[in-house]
């Protein structure tokens, strides 16, 4: 089909959001004080099975939250704004009134913490992406023959950030999430993905080329395995679905003051640890999240979370280091991660067959919770691309497994081996919004994992 080089610009561009703050910024009253945050974006969709296109769509959003403080109480209130600067500013007059007149009936809150100086920033990260329906074009083709089912997000993603001192912050992302499933039959299939802030059609062909490869793989006749102990190799995208555990609260400077965090028992000098090899922090700079955050403070461009397998550091937000101490280090406010990056290893991606040498290929996980949270006890299920590897070479695909093991042996004394290559995967959440997160993996090699099932 013919379809333009790249998407539409969007509407919701930096001048109007500073339009947004002039607005109130002339209806503050005296001894009024407020912080806004706008989240917008223009994205388009499209779902796909059977090598056919089956929903596209876009959306095109913008909301502002406004809070409006005096003294010490303050009250929310969150605009659908429609990008017409008079009926936009028309719904914040009424917004501010509405709040204004709120906030004699409220209580004091002791807690409140915001950022009084002013630290303006922009960001403009990625680049002009072709247009899905070229995108999806490329999908199908280099997928022509196999049943392919998946979904396509991409386009521009809007922060920004404004208070009534004239601090103003703005954060624009264009960004895309490929993710596709090759099926074999049932529940034999290869899941596979591409993300980033440009679109490489060399990286795409590669990327559909080792899934194919690996449906080929999953013709085979699959094996049931025991349960038991197995050597595996975890791919990065099974990394991904363990490194969301630690995003439940496991890095929060509150939950760990609390002993909630799942990693609690690595707090002090004789706490305990993971492999040496094992380097965890929140990378701002390396993803695509906003270097600030609801109430104005600025994130720095790396937090050491966990160096060299000894937990070093947490993610503190405003409200937490103003009740329990500290310095905030502009986390958001449920302390969790962004831009999650650990540290590769010396293992080249393209030996992971080799190093394994028999046990199992695990390509993706799925359905994780914790079994034994103080522990940091894991368990889940293999999916999808799942091989028993014998002597460097795959023989067959598993049936499904149910793991359950600890963070300190997966990433602690069963760890043998973190690949070279740490792969940026961006979170696919489009609940509500899409989401500015991510997280930067390697693969990892196990000279053991537990599977109960």
């Amino acid at each position: 089909m013919n379809a333009p080089d790249t998407i539409a610009t969007h509407p919701f561009s930096e001048a109007y959001f500073h339009d947004l703050a002039a607005v109130l910024d002339r209806a503050l009253a005296a001894g009024e004080f407020y912080t806004a945050s706008l989240a917008a974006e223009t994205s388009e969709f499209v779902r796909f099975n059977r090598g056919k296109v089956r929903q596209p769509g876009s959306v095109s959003q913008c909301y502002l939250e406004i809070d409006l403080m005096q003294g010490r109480r303050h009250a929310l209130q969150r605009l659908a704004l429609c990008g017409n600067p008079a009926s936009d500013a028309a719904a914040i007059e009424a917004a501010v009134l509405a709040l204004r007149a709120a906030l004699p009936a409220l209580d004091d809150d002791p807690h409140l913490l915001y950022a009084t100086q002013v630290h303006s920033t922009r960001s403009v990260r990625g680049t002009p992406l072709p247009a899905a329906e070229r995108i999806i074009d490329d999908v199908l083709t280099a997928a022509k023959g196999h049943d392919v089912v998946g979904i396509y997000a991409g386009g521009p993603v809007m922060r920004g950030f404004a208070n009534a001192a004239g601090q103003r912050n703005w954060h624009e992302a264009t960004s895309f999430n490929l993710q596709w499933s090759l099926y074999h039959r049932a529940d034999k299939a290869v899941k596979s993905g591409l993300s980033g802030l440009s679109w490489d059609d060399a990286v795409f062909a590669a990327k559909m080329q080792e899934a194919q490869s690996q449906l080929a793989s999953m013709a085979l006749p699959s094996r049931a395995l025991a349960p038991g102990d197995y050597r595996v190799f975890l791919a990065p995208a099974a990394m991904e679905e363990i490194a969301g555990m630690l995003q439940w609260g496991a890095f929060s400077a509150r939950a760990l003051a609390t002993r909630q965090s799942s990693l609690a028992r690595m707090q002090g000098e004789h706490g305990l640890g993971l492999d040496e090899r094992v380097t965890l922090r929140e990378a701002t700079a390396e993803g695509i999240a906003t270097g600030f955050q609801s109430a104005g403070f600025i994130r720095p461009d790396r937090v050491a979370l966990i160096d060299r397998g000894r937990l070093v550091g947490a993610l503190t937000s405003p409200r937490t280091a103003l009740e329990f101490g500290g310095e905030s280090n502009g986390a958001n406010n449920d302390e969790t991660p962004e831009a999650l990056s650990m540290e590769g290893g010396d293992l080249a991606l393209s030996d992971a067959l080799a190093a394994l040498d028999t046990g199992l290929y695990i390509g993706n996980l799925w359905y994780l919770n914790y079994s034994d949270r103080p522990a940091a006890r894991i368990t889940g299920m293999t999916r999808f691309a799942t091989f028993q590897v014998e002597h460097g070479r795959i023989v067959a695909p598993v049936d499904v497994l149910r793991f359950d093991d600890t963070l300190y042996r997966m990433l602690g004394s069963s760890l043998e081996a973190l690949t070279r290559e740490a792969e940026l995967r961006l979170e696919s959440s489009t609940y509500m919004q899409r989401a500015l997160a991510s997280v930067r993996l390697p693969g990892a090699l196990l000279s053991r994992m537990t599977f109960t099932l």
